[in-house]
Order: structure tokens, then sequence, then C-alpha cells
């Protein structure tokens, strides 16, 4: 108890002293059940980071758009923060990630009835793959071209590629692919499974532009609050909450 008295108190003081008046950009496009602005708290995965910043010390309000405008505009200084992103080498260029908050469980999506399978990607080297257009998925699979990669504005289009014997697979995380399947996604759900080997499990961070002038800082007070979140119990409650939309 004592230990949780003092790490509380050392947890306020340093967010006490990372108090801002301007309020932080953040960008993602939709990509439910952890970003969309039809969701309650513009889903998962933002709830988790407006909570945290907030706790941190900074305001924060957030915009949705596509993709490739949302990391175009951070290059651009537009926005401050992608609030989900994976690491990508080229993006920590401009961008600075923080500690992962969630982990995403990347999932091929081949057409029921398929005999598709694969032990390593040179497997799928035949097969035409639908992906998203801007979009990193895994770096061994992100550099290999020798895969047939054929990109797409969204998710939806890519499950509707091979639903429809256009492409013969599609890669999504786990629970964005089923959130889909449960909505937009209704009519074709019967005719696509999952591959049972995952193509990886990827670490979700924010992303900071580093031509911030507080990026550091920004990086510093959402790490320890998100820290803070899970040892008070908020991270599990925001958790439970949306696990129920």
């Amino acid at each position: 108890m004592y230990r949780k008295r003092v790490y509380g108190c050392l947890c306020a003081l340093v967010f006490s002293s990372l108090s801002y008046a301007e309020t932080l950009r953040v960008a993602n496009d939709s990509w439910p059940p952890f970003t969309d602005k039809s969701l309650p708290y513009n889903g998962l995965a933002i709830d988790l980071v407006s909570t945290a910043l907030s706790r941190a010390g900074f305001s924060n309000s957030y915009e949705q758009v596509p993709w490739a405008r949302a990391i175009q505009g951070l290059q651009r200084d537009r926005y401050d923060i992608i609030g989900a992103a994976w690491f990508a080498p080229d993006r920590a260029v401009f961008g600075q990630f923080s500690e992962p908050y969630l982990t995403n469980t990347l999932r091929f999506i081949r057409k029921k009835g398929s005999s598709i399978d694969y032990q390593q990607l040179s497997d799928l080297r035949p097969y035409d793959i639908s992906v998203v257009r801007g979009y990193s998925y895994a770096p061994a699979f992100d550099s290999d071209s020798t895969l047939k990669k054929h990109p797409v504005s969204n998710f939806a289009s890519a499950a509707r590629m091979v639903a429809q014997q256009h492409a013969q697979l599609t890669v999504e995380d786990e629970l964005v692919a089923q959130h889909a399947f449960n909505g937009e996604l209704s009519d074709v759900r019967e005719q696509l499974e999952f591959l049972p080997k995952p193509l990886s499990e990827s670490p979700l961070h924010i992303l900071v532009r580093r031509s911030h002038p507080q990026h550091q800082q920004i990086i510093d007070g959402f790490n320890a609050a998100m820290q803070a979140m899970r040892a008070d119990g908020t991270y599990q409650m925001i958790i439970q909450r949306h696990s129920k939309d």
C-alpha cells in the first residue's frame, strides 16, 4: 500500500508539471473497434489514448481522416499525434513512438473452403493479396517484393476482393476483422475465414511528430499515465466498457 501511495504521488507531480494550454491534435483513420467516431469514446484505442493524455496534463482533440492523410498531416505539422500506429522504421524518422499500449494479432483471411495455408511467407507467392494502401503490417511482409500485393482504400474493399475471388488473401487485425464481419461485411462473413497461423502480433503505439517542441514530454507523460492507468484499474475498466459494444 505504501509503495502504491508513493507511486501515485510521484505520478501526480509528473503530470502536474506537464500541463499545457495547447490542445494536441490526435488523428487516425476509421479502424473499428480501435478508432472510429461513430463508436463510444471514438473507439477503444482513442479512449485509452485520450484518457492517458488528459491525465498527463495535455488537452486533446480527435480528428478522423484517411490513413494516408493522417500520416501526411503529421509530417506537415497539421496533426500532433497519430493515436494508433504500428512501428515502421520510415515513420520513426518524423515521429517518436510511445511504449506499446495494446497488441494487434494480424491474420490472413481466405475464401472459405480454400486450401491456402502457409508456414513461411514464401508459401504465399502464388497468390494475390489485397492490402490497405499506406498500411504497415509486419516488416518481413512489407519488405517482401516477391509477394503480389494489391493496394485498396480500406479493409472492407480488401475483404470483398477475396469474397469475389479477385484476390486470394487479405490481412487484418483479428478484432478489426471480426468487427467488420459483424457490421458492414455481414453479407460476406460466411464466405471468409482466418488462416490458422497469424502473420504477427504487432504492438500498438501513439506516434508523436518530432517537430513538436514538447514531443519528448508528450511521450514521457503518456507512458507514465498509461502505467498509472494499468496500476489503478482505469485501463481494464476502459477495455471492459468497449467489450460490451
